[in-house]
């Protein structure tokens, strides 16, 4: 008994020395990570600086009174968020070096702790006192090497002057006293360390952040290959029309010959209303073309992808090539309008497809810049399409065919380079359910392996779309979420082509021939209207991330309302004085110039981004189709009207335009630096809190 009593004593007063030496060493030196416990607070213990500790720091640092305010205060603050983060790195590091000489620690404590003090006498040299800052870097580093033997009695006291403020070279308080020209730079080095967060997309100095060669080389690969075959088919028709009636009445001649042989019949043409109505069927088959091929969007994207769906549609493109490149040769123009149709198609199309794939693989902070390069590629391919139907060029009697046939090289340029570039990643993720090759796809695009946050949103929306059935044509229709953009888009479309674009283009040449210019100079007007359209659209490109769609849209529509309406006065009035053709010109330039502006670019991709994945191939479908729709109506309409009311037509476009305005302004929403899930949201408000469209 007397035995266990005694090994009882004793095991009591070894628990109480163990109790009281730790005790004392938990003021001295900093707990090991493996002890460390939280109080019931969840404050880790160790972490609070013992009541000395202040003492020792101002004996060291020598800073003013208000320095322990300052610390304490910018302590509370600095210390959740890095202590745990930088104890780990440090402790695991010294702790191993402390703990066998723990013991003569606590011999020479009392000694030591006066030495930090006398040092900058005893040794100004090394400034060890002067600058503990240094020191406290450079410690784990430096003074196991030179060093070692005066670790043991230095880190005791270093430790506890570190405890308190942790990190002394990023805390500004201790700076003005100790060193004022270093205080600035340390504390500009702090700032961003402390404060810094990564910028967002669609920051002021980052507008044109994530743009690479690989990235600029997809953009190019996509939108050459498809944009360019919609804008060059839009205008290369204007030059060689003349030629092809021409053309029309010398085929019609050579087939009476060959028929009526045997009769020695003399030869017939066509008269001026059947060459009239074969080249409105020309004309007008390419806008039926248009309609199908955009009603096709969405079956192209969800069964060939994006990428493989622009490759499958230059099919289309070759086989028009063809005919057009023999129709003269076959002496057949229904082979032109075969082509026609069949380009027009392709147009659809691309139309849809290629402003999908653009937004799919842009950063959100380059999704409208990007967006605009599908409309800045059609007024180029425009363009180019009137410098080669020059006469001195292609615009000949036995050149034209070629000027149609060249259709094929963009189809050819996108065969060979779009194949280099990936699927769309949201493609990859979302539709086909591929991870692996999705962040493949996407690591390519941006140049680099750190895309876990952009895979992070992308598998947010493909979670988001699991939950929502396949969206079909009757519940885009009917679902209020889902109705809002599509109405959005559909107006937008509209807008664009209603606008009076078409008419402005139309009166250009008798505005140009009004004015006294030759049919030459005429010629060269028409050129430099399509050289400002491209200028314009590129600051579009840069304007549109910086402003925004809806601002840029409504600029646009408003500009477009003052010049339209200012044209047709001057038409009214351009016998009274002859400065007033010259202002029809300047405005009709300046009427270009704000349709390049917004309504020219916007509505073509914008409809990509008010549709989450699941619903923007049906959405894309149905807004194409509906722009090609206008469009026919546009062409098939405007010259009847023109005839009987002449330049009140601008009227119609007056009042279409003020509606456009006021829609854009009352419904559209401002989609610039938003993420799908954030406009998604916002429509899901405006749907179920009796605001919807």
């Amino acid at each position: 008994m007397v035995c266990m009593k005694y090994i009882s004593l004793k095991k009591s007063v070894i628990l109480c020395l163990l109790y009281h030496s730790n005790t004392w060493l938990s003021r001295r030196v900093p707990p090991p990570p493996v002890r460390m416990t939280c109080d019931e607070k969840g404050v880790p213990n160790g972490k609070t600086p013992p009541a000395d500790a202040k003492d020792v720091v101002l004996e060291d640092s020598a800073t003013p009174p208000s320095a322990p305010a300052k610390e304490d205060a910018k302590k509370e603050t600095k210390d959740p968020a890095k202590d745990p983060a930088k104890d780990p790195a440090k402790d695991p590091v010294k702790d191993p070096a402390k703990d066998p000489v723990k013991d003569l620690a606590k011999e020479d404590a009392k000694k030591d702790t006066k030495e930090p003090a006398k040092e900058p006498v005893k040794d100004p040299a090394k400034d060890t006192a002067k600058d503990p800052i240094k020191d406290s870097a450079k410690e784990p580093v430096k003074d196991p090497a030179k060093d070692p033997a005066k670790d043991p009695a230095k880190d005791p006291i270093k430790d506890p002057a570190k405890d308190p403020a942790k990190d002394p070279a990023k805390d500004p308080a201790k700076d003005p006293a100790k060193e004022p020209l270093k205080d600035e730079k340390d504390t500009a080095a702090a700032i961003p360390s402390a404060d810094s967060a990564p910028v967002k997309s669609g920051d002021a100095g980052d507008k044109f952040q994530g743009l690479n060669a690989r990235l600029a080389f997809a953009i190019a690969a996509a939108a050459f290959g498809s944009a360019f075959q919609h804008g060059y088919n839009l205008g290369v028709m204007n030059a060689p029309l003349g030629l092809i009636e021409d053309w029309l009445n010398e085929t019609s001649s050579t087939e009476s010959e060959v028929n009526d042989t045997v009769s020695n019949s003399t030869r017939t043409y066509l008269d001026k209303s059947e060459t009239t109505m074969i080249v409105s069927i020309i004309v007008s088959i390419y806008c039926v073309g248009g309609m199908i091929g955009g009603s096709l969007t969405g079956f192209f994207a969800n069964r060939f992808g994006r990428k493989g769906g622009l490759l499958v549609n230059n099919i289309f493109a070759i086989i028009a090539a063809i005919f057009f490149g023999f129709c003269k040769l076959a002496n057949s123009y229904v082979m032109i309008i075969i082509a026609r149709f069949f380009i027009g198609v392709n147009n659809g199309l691309n139309a849809g497809l290629a402003p999908m794939y653009l937004s799919e693989i842009a950063p959100v902070n380059l999704r409208g810049a990007i967006g605009t390069v599908y409309q800045l590629v059609v007024t180029i391919s425009i363009l180019f399409s009137q410098i080669m139907g020059l006469e001195s060029i292609l615009g000949t009697t036995d050149l034209w065919p070629i000027l149609l046939a060249l259709t094929a090289l963009p189809a050819v340029f996108q065969l060979v380079t779009l194949p280099i570039c990936p699927e769309s990643p949201k493609y990859l993720l979302i539709n086909k359910e591929e991870a692996i090759s999705a962040q493949r796809a996407l690591t390519w695009l941006r140049d680099t392996s750190n895309v876990q946050e952009e895979m992070g949103e992308m598998r947010n929306e493909a979670e988001a779309a699991k939950l929502v059935p396949h969206v079909s044509l009757r519940e885009i229709t009917t679902n209020p979420t889902l109705r809002i953009p599509l109405v959005i888009s559909m107006m937008m479309m509209i807008a664009q082509q209603l606008s009076g674009i078409n008419a402005v283009i139309f009166f250009s040449t008798k505005i140009y021939l009004a004015a006294g210019l030759s049919d030459e100079a005429s010629l060269n007007a028409t050129i430099a209207m399509g050289t400002m359209n491209v200028l314009m659209t590129i600051c579009s490109l840069v304007m549109v991330e910086k402003f925004g769609r809806k601002t840029l849209m409504l600029a646009g529509l408003f500009g477009m309302l003052v010049d339209v309406l200012l044209l047709f006065i001057c038409l009214l009035l351009k016998d009274l004085a002859s400065w007033i053709s010259f202002l029809s010109i300047f405005l009709v330039i300046f009427f270009v110039v704000m349709f390049a502006v917004g309504p020219g670019s916007i509505p073509w991709f914008l409809v990509t981004e008010l549709f989450a994945q699941n619903a923007r191939p049906v959405a894309s479908s149905i807004a194409v189709a509906v722009n090609w729709t206008a469009a026919f109506i546009v062409g098939l309409g405007f010259l009847p009207i023109q005839e009987v009311i002449g330049p009140y037509v601008f009227l119609i476009f007056v009042i279409l335009l003020s509606l456009f305005i006021l829609f854009t302004w009352k419904k559209v929403p401002e989609t610039k630096g938003r993420s799908i899930d954030e406009i998604t949201a916002m429509f899901k408000q405006s749907a179920y809190g009796g605001n919807s469209v």
